[in-house]
C-alpha cells in the first residue's frame, strides 16, 4: 500500500489545489509534482506570477503558502503499478470535508484532472462549504494537451487569490 504526501497549507490559504495521489517519482522523492516533466510548477508559477520551476522545492512550498496556496490529494493511500490513476485501486481517500473546515480562508479548490475532479467533487457534495470548485486539466504529462491551453485554464484560479 503506497502512502500520499501531507498537505501543505497554511492559516492564510485561499485556494487548494488537489490532485489524486502522488505519480511514482513524485513518491520516489516525496515531492508533490516531482517528475521533472509535470507541469504543475509551470502552470502554478503561471498563475502567481513566479517561476516556481527554478526555485528548491523547500521554497517553491514556501511561496505556495506565502501566496495563499496549498496543495493536497484527493486519494491518502492505494495501491498502484506506475503512475497511471487507472491502475489507482484500494484507495482509502483523504477527508476532504474535514480539511476545508479547517481553513477559514479558504474561497476555492482547484481540481488538478479528472479523477481529483471526480472524487473531489463527490466527497465533497452535500456539504455547505461555499467554495468555488475549479476543474483543471491534469498537469501531467501524460495528460497530452498543449501546455498552452493548460496554462488558458489553470489561470482562473487567480480568482480565488485576489
Amino acid at each position: 500500500m503506497l502512502e500520499g504526501l501531507a498537505p501543505v497549507v497554511s492559516a492564510d490559504t485561499r485556494l487548494v489545489i488537489l490532485g489524486s495521489f502522488p505519480g511514482a517519482a513524485s513518491l520516489a522523492v516525496q515531492q508533490y509534482y516531482g517528475h521533472p516533466r509535470n507541469g504543475f510548477w509551470e502552470l502554478v508559477g503561471a498563475v502567481l506570477g513566479v517561476d516556481l520551476r527554478g526555485l528548491p522545492y523547500a521554497t517553491r512550498l514556501d511561496t505556495l503558502r506565502a501566496h495563499g496556496v496549498g496543495v493536497w490529494d484527493v486519494i491518502a493511500k492505494a495501491e498502484r503499478q506506475g503512475s497511471l490513476d487507472s491502475a489507482i485501486r484500494n484507495e482509502t481517500r483523504n477527508p476532504l470535508a474535514d480539511f476545508v473546515a479547517t481553513l477559514p480562508q479558504l474561497r476555492a479548490i482547484g481540481f488538478n484532472g479528472g479523477t481529483a475532479a471526480r472524487l473531489g467533487r463527490l466527497q465533497l457534495a452535500g456539504v455547505d462549504h461555499g467554495l468555488a470548485l475549479i476543474d483543471l486539466p491534469s498537469s501531467s504529462p501524460a495528460h497530452t494537451i498543449a501546455l498552452d491551453d493548460k496554462r488558458r485554464a489553470w489561470l482562473r484560479l487567480s480568482i480565488a487569490l485576489r
